[in-house]
């Protein structure tokens, strides 16, 4: 597995602007990082209720792509099985930890099991998890059980 250090958040504003920009598509391309996806996730989880990110997730992330100059294709853009995976994996973090304040709970999330890069790949074949029908739509696992939160 590959070891990373990832970048941690000082504010709930700097995760509240992820979650925002994500939803209004005014995020630079640049803060788009694998970061920046799970501090995203898990405030539109814990703070827009108003959200039903599993009906609107792919939706969000497309959009946003594409209004960066992104393309969602079957070689890269919008990737809905770990997109699902993640969403998945920020729900149990969520159930789990005793972090209150929304920093301090993305970043125990980014340094838990479940915010490492290669978090999915516990549940997926790489063959199957890089798939474009994984790409495209949820595949369910071949590994294990995803968790539910």
């Amino acid at each position: 597995m590959t070891e990373f250090s990832p970048r941690l958040f000082a504010t709930d504003a700097e995760i509240a602007h992820l979650g925002e920009g994500l939803l209004a598509r005014s995020l630079a391309k640049e803060e788009w990082t694998h970061e920046a996806h799970l501090a995203a996730c898990l405030y539109l989880l814990a703070e827009r209720s108003d959200i039903d990110l599993d009906a609107e997730i792919a939706g969000l992330i497309s959009r946003f792509n594409e209004s960066v100059g992104g393309v969602n294709d079957d070689q890269g853009g919008y990737h809905d099985t770990i997109t699902r995976a993640y969403v998945a994996g920020a729900r149990l973090f969520l159930g789990q930890t005793e972090e209150t304040g929304l920093a301090a709970r993305v970043n125990a999330l980014l340094q838990s099991p479940m915010g490492r890069r290669d978090w999915p790949l516990g549940f997926y074949s790489r063959e199957l998890l890089f798939s474009v029908p994984a790409r495209r739509g949820f595949v369910p696992p071949d590994r294990a059980p995803l968790p539910m939160g």
